[in-house]
């Protein structure tokens, strides 16, 4: 937990999902100004590169979905991706903008194909944002493959294998990363327990959970301990963490 990104110890990480945008605008710039709006100081995001080498944030692989355009980033130069827009109305923003934008929040990025890696690093070094950014992905590979490009050390994130390893056993893994990112339920089934929470305090590895978007789950897990909560709905996040006194 010596990692500056994650603050001080005893605290509560509120982590904006892809920024607030109950309006379908996720990872977008007015989405991430929602959350800050908000008083956030975390936000996640996703990564992909383009074909000449920017980490544009998108949680898909292609522009179908979110924007009025089509294609795979990865197979797309930047002049292309940028007249796209999310919801038909905002631009698709790049990894710089948010950690430029705003120097005082935290980013969680997830690094999601390998295309995103040196992009990804990419941005990190040109904006020295090492101490307020988290490295997440999927793929252990991808991850440890972008901090290997990085001048300093970036906070990490346990990788799918390494997450599903924990909750299964509740074996902490010796090294490789920083923290536990895991979902608290699968197929409807509880996975996460206090047990799971402090086995991960003894190895001194927070716990963030993602995606909690229910008041009563997200009381749930603070009554285990757990470090943060990624959510969508940043406003019912923050309500439950101030009705707790833990809204910093």
């Amino acid at each position: 937990m010596t990692h500056p990104y994650f603050g001080a110890p005893g605290g509560t990480a509120a982590l904006a999902h892809r920024g607030f945008s109950p309006a379908g605008l996720e990872n977008s710039m007015a989405a991430f100004q929602a959350a800050v709006d908000l008083g956030y100081r975390y936000v996640e995001t996703d990564a992909h590169g383009t074909a000449d080498g920017r980490a544009v944030l998108m949680h898909d692989a292609s522009l179908d979905r979110t924007t009025d355009r089509a294609g795979r980033i990865a197979e797309l130069p930047w002049a292309e991706v940028r007249r796209a827009r999310v919801g038909g109305v905002e631009p698709v923003p790049v990894l710089e903008d948010v950690l430029g934008t705003w120097p005082d929040v935290r980013v969680n990025v997830d690094v999601k194909e390998r295309s995103g890696v040196e992009p990804v690093a990419a941005a990190i070094e040109r904006t020295a944002a090492h101490d307020r950014v988290c490295v997440a992905s999927f793929s252990a590979a991808r991850r440890d493959a972008t901090v290997a490009r990085l001048s300093r050390p970036v906070a990490t994130s346990a990788a799918t294998a390494e997450a599903v390893t924990f909750l299964l056993t509740g074996r902490v893994a010796a090294r490789g990363f920083d923290a536990y990112q895991v979902p608290w339920r699968f197929r409807g089934r509880r996975v996460l327990t206090g047990r799971h929470v402090r086995a991960a305090h003894r190895a001194g590895r927070p716990v963030h959970v993602w995606t909690v978007n229910d008041p009563d789950d997200m009381r749930a897990l603070l009554d285990v301990g757990v470090d943060g909560i990624i959510s969508d709905r940043a406003d019912v996040l923050r309500d439950v963490l101030v009705e707790r006194g833990l809204w910093a």
